[in-house]
């Protein structure tokens, strides 16, 4: 069993259509040591859905945990243990997302203003498994952002046996702003998580929302436990090969070259693809590869080109790399 609170020193954010399992794939090529997070998955869709489907991973993604979406304390203990028996890390509950869609289904972000239901679905996954139950949510909601309303969502829920609090650092506005301007209006107060973590010193508080440098993760891990990086490390992956070397400095580690990377995505583009996996599903996430790089853009075109063409071959890693030779 990994040290999770090793690993989330560093980790990269459940995000809806781009967490999949051939975007954690390829991260993991990056850095042997970040914690990795699944997209979340509602409870209803492993009780009543495909679990197999929806739970797959390969063993090289490990330490990953995964996100539920839910309210009902039953269906939650039962795909919590879904994702134990699949062999998850860790199950982490969202409380964060302002979607209207997630609205509707009555979890995520609106789940603040009912901290003993929260309190209850994470009590009854505490039973049903013996695997960290996780809690990732915001600072606060609508008129709810107080640090008083932040401290008493943190204390119930923890007495239910949580120990382990992702605070992304924006309060959710349920109305009026789209899922992307919640990541990007409501003002960082990082100082919440950050009292939060002084007044429960027996808690991990990992904080998310804003931070795109190491600069800022080593700022951040001198007051708490951990940094969750979200869309920064999913457009500049390699990024985390720096983030690997100074977040985990103890770890005996060299960070790989993009060929390098490239040739092993190779590889397990030809395996997807003898599973009837298209390889868009697997490219797409590669984009940021060489961003920043001389040919980066041309390297991104030829691919993007390639994955339109249903004769290009699924040989068109190796392909690109002659962008860079010309």
């Amino acid at each position: 069993m990994p040290d999770l609170n090793f690993h989330r020193r560093l980790s990269v954010a459940p995000m809806m259509e781009w967490t999949d399992r051939h975007c954690r794939y390829f991260l993991r090529l990056l850095s042997p040591d970040v914690l990795l997070y699944t997209e979340m998955v509602t409870a209803a869709a492993l009780i009543h859905g495909d679990a197999d489907r929806l739970l797959e991973f390969r063993a090289e993604e490990h330490p990953v945990a995964l996100q539920l979406g839910g309210s009902d304390p039953a269906l939650l203990a039962g795909a919590a243990k879904l994702g134990e028996q699949a062999g998850y890390n860790e199950i982490n509950l969202n409380i964060g997302c302002p979607s209207p869609r997630v609205q509707a289904g009555s979890f995520g972000a609106c789940l603040m203003t009912d901290p003993q239901l929260v309190a209850d679905c994470v009590g009854a996954m505490a039973v049903a498994v013996d695997i960290p139950i996780t809690v990732k949510t915001r600072i606060g909601i609508d008129d709810h952002d107080s640090y008083d309303f932040l401290r008493g969502f943190v204390a119930t829920v923890a007495d239910a046996g949580c120990e382990v609090f992702v605070i992304h650092a924006r309060k959710a506005l349920l109305s009026g702003l789209s899922p992307k301007e919640n990541r990007q209006v409501p003002p960082l107060i990082y100082e919440r998580a950050y009292r939060v973590k002084q007044e429960f010193q027996n808690l991990a508080i990992v904080i998310n929302g804003g931070i795109d440098s190491t600069d800022q993760v080593g700022e951040h891990l001198g007051k708490l436990d951990g940094v969750m990086i979200g869309r920064h490390a999913y457009h500049h992956p390699f990024w985390l090969c720096q983030a690997q070397k100074q977040i985990y400095p103890e770890t005996d580690y060299t960070a790989p070259d993009r060929e390098w990377v490239l040739r092993q995505m190779h590889g397990y583009l030809q395996e997807c693809a003898d599973q009837g996996v298209r390889p868009h599903a697997v490219i797409r996430h590669m984009m940021g590869l060489y961003a920043g790089e001389a040919g980066g853009k041309r390297w991104r075109r030829f691919l993007s080109e390639q994955v339109q063409d249903p004769d290009a071959g699924n040989d068109m890693l190796i392909r690109s790399l002659a962008v860079f030779a010309s």
